[in-house]
């Protein structure tokens, strides 16, 4: 096996890792802070499309986590990058919440019911039948079907909740269309990450909870991965999958020490 190269960059996934229904978990300020002190690249990484980067900075600054707006991707921001490169300036009829729609306004995108180039389909907790019947009918008439990202279900504190992938799942059921999904486990979402911060995959690491989504999208990047089990992955989930993480432990706090501050980096 060739030798890992240094981390010199993270990525990190937001819920199930930083934190759980809306409380910080153990050793997450200290990860964040360890990396802020280090001036490395980093992103907290999130498949949700409803928030937008700066009210997500708002949520975790109550919390207690300094994350700055602009070391936060959603999903929302790696799909309206993919349909500004795809057609600069298009349309599109979107099924989603600000995240979603403040991401595709500023990349000039106009929204619209009217024979649009894309419907974009993301997290919503209002989807509605009238939404959703416009959407099927604009697919049929011609638009391509784009979606956030695949997740089937999303946590709450009652329960889980129906996400993107299943909404996703009755309107191809409808249409015979299948979406195209700009998140994780996508590595376009990981590639145009690392590109908003200037790094490289190869001395990147991914950290995640998840086996189908946080895991797969940083091994089909080429980056080091790291299972964390806080979140929706136990140990017993890992050999279901076809593949493995570089590294598993119980928690963002056994990582912290993993990130190399200035003078340590001088002296290695």
């Amino acid at each position: 096996m060739a030798e890992r190269k240094p981390i010199t960059s993270w990525l990190t996934d937001m819920d199930g890792v930083l934190i759980h229904e809306g409380t910080p978990i153990p050793g997450a300020d200290a990860f964040i802070k360890r990396l802020r002190d280090s001036g490395l690249p980093f992103l907290v990484l999130t498949n949700n499309s409803i928030y937008t980067a700066r009210d997500l900075h708002a949520r975790l600054s109550r919390m207690g986590l300094d994350v700055p707006v602009r070391n936060i991707w959603t999903s929302a921001l790696a799909t309206a990058q993919f349909l500004d490169d795809q057609r600069p300036g298009g349309t599109a009829y979107v099924i989603g919440e600000a995240g979603l729609t403040t991401a595709l306004h500023d990349i000039g995108y106009v929204l619209t019911d009217h024979a649009p180039d894309y419907v974009v389909l993301g997290e919503t907790r209002t989807y509605s039948f009238e939404a959703l019947t416009k959407a099927i009918r604009l697919i049929n008439g011609g638009a391509r079907f784009i979606c956030t990202n695949p997740d089937e279900t999303g946590p709450s504190a009652e329960g889980p909740l129906p996400a993107t992938g299943s909404v996703a799942a009755l309107i191809t059921k409808a249409t015979g269309k299948e979406p195209y999904f700009a998140g994780k486990p996508n590595p376009l979402m990981m590639r145009t990450g690392l590109n908003a911060i200037g790094a490289h995959s190869e001395t990147s690491a991914m950290i995640g909870d998840r086996m189908d989504t946080d895991v797969l999208a940083g091994l089909e990047a080429g980056m080091q991965t790291f299972l964390v089990l806080t979140g929706l992955t136990g140990v017993a989930d890992i050999d279901r999958y076809p593949f493995r993480p570089s590294t598993v432990v119980d928690s963002i706090a056994d990582l912290v020490d993993l990130i190399d501050l200035p003078d340590q980096a001088d002296r290695s």
